[in-house]
């Protein structure tokens, strides 16, 4: 097992085009946000696991001797063996109600700690069983990704902990070398970091697309097309503002009003969502064309595109007054806005061509904060999980480092 500090960090995610559509056999495009969720593993040897995530409250502590203890029944009658190398198991019934034992959570904690930090003790038992002890270890998970926003904030969080975990017990090397800053793990390990991340989106979410940790991942742009998972080779890093309009919103609901509305109208609304397929289809090639010195004009296309999505989202009625205002005050500066995620509320995204003065920008975030909403600056097509040097940190995990 390594004894050296590791710090990871992997981006949160958001839909470019074809949310909802995807739902009924569509091509969605996927992008990674350059918001990042950051870990900070340090082995120890006090005989214990902490697990501290700041952003939702969780502090906990357990003791190895007992996780060690467990580790036969966690394994289930019959699999005492321990695993080979590259293993990846999915989490049974009977193992997330054990885990729930393990966990010594109160009744009334909730939803979202709960998820967490099971989904933290799976990865570890599963990922660290194979090792000769349960390494004792003080793991730190702090982000910039807003829980529950539709941004893969919980894709970030098991990307990280399956890349630190898989790293620090020598399942697949650490690739940062001698006067690295930050480096990226072989295509071959981050399919294995990607498979466990999977998992620990499953302790989440249920049944999860697969989509979110793929994007946080591999980083950069990816296409889903049923089930299937690909990625944009070379996509520009564009400029965007992300807007959070604060507004919360049921996923499960949205969905059923789109399918609803599709067997009310099928004549209507099937088309709709196949004019949005060509959405997704025509942004892929444009991105796939824009390289490192985009052109005009691709802007202009980029643009338009994200008018007609928005317009049909609406369409499909998953649209709400606060995304209403977003695009209005947006226009008003002259950009252009869509919802992303499910809608309803939640999150959108506003495209920034180059050139576009900073005071303009400046302004038109002011604007949006007037109205209620947060509202940042940032990129799309970020890199996915990556290692750090704990010893040149960027400014954004110094400050993160700084208030731990």
């Amino acid at each position: 097992m390594l004894s050296e500090v590791l710090l990871v960090s992997a981006p949160g995610k958001v839909i470019l085009h074809g949310e909802h559509a995807v739902v009924h056999g569509k091509v969605a495009l996927a992008v990674a946000l350059n918001l990042r969720t950051f870990l900070r593993l340090q082995p120890h040897s006090n005989g214990k696991v902490d697990l501290s995530l700041p952003n939702i409250g969780i502090k906990r502590a357990w003791d190895v001797a007992r996780l060690q203890s467990l580790d036969t029944s966690f394994l289930g009658e019959g699999k005492e063996e321990k695993p080979e190398q590259g293993d990846v198991t999915t989490p049974t019934p009977e193992q997330v109600e054990k885990l729930k034992e393990v966990a010594g959570l109160p009744d009334d904690c909730a939803v979202t700690k709960r998820l967490a930090v099971l989904a933290f003790l799976y990865l570890y038992l599963s990922i660290c069983r194979k090792q000769r002890a349960l390494p004792s270890l003080d793991i730190v998970v702090w982000s910039e990704l807003p829980p529950g926003a539709g941004l893969g904030s919980s894709a970030a969080y098991s990307v990280s902990l399956a890349a630190a975990l898989l790293t620090v017990c020598e399942e697949i090397p650490n690739p940062l070398k001698d006067g690295d800053c930050a480096n990226r793990w072989t295509k071959e390990d981050l399919e294995l970091i990607n498979k466990w991340a999977f998992q620990g989106e499953r302790m989440i979410h249920g049944n999860p697309s697969g989509v979110d940790n793929a994007v946080s991942t591999w980083g950069g742009a990816l296409r889903y097309h049923q089930g299937k998972i690909s990625s944009l080779k070379r996509p520009p890093a564009l400029q965007i503002l992300l807007t959070n309009t604060k507004v919360p919103r049921n996923t499960r609901a949205l969905v059923a009003g789109v399918r609803n509305r599709l067997l009310k109208f099928p004549e209507i609304v099937a088309p709709l969502l196949t004019s949005m397929d060509a959405i997704s289809l025509e942004c892929e090639r444009v991105l796939g064309e824009m390289g490192e010195a985009p052109a005009p004009e691709q802007y202009l296309v980029l643009e338009e595109l994200i008018d007609m999505n928005q317009h049909h989202l609406n369409a499909l009625g998953v649209g709400h007054a606060s995304l209403d205002q977003l695009c209005q005050v947006t226009r008003a500066h002259g950009l252009h806005s869509k919802l992303t995620g499910a809608g309803g509320g939640g999150c959108g995204i506003t495209l920034l061509k180059p050139g576009l003065e900073q005071p303009e920008v400046e302004a038109t975030k002011q604007a949006l904060t007037s109205c209620g909403f947060d509202c940042l600056e940032t990129s799309i097509g970020a890199p996915g999980v990556s290692i750090h040097s704990a010893t040149s940190l960027d400014s954004r995990v110094q400050q993160a480092l700084g208030g731990l």
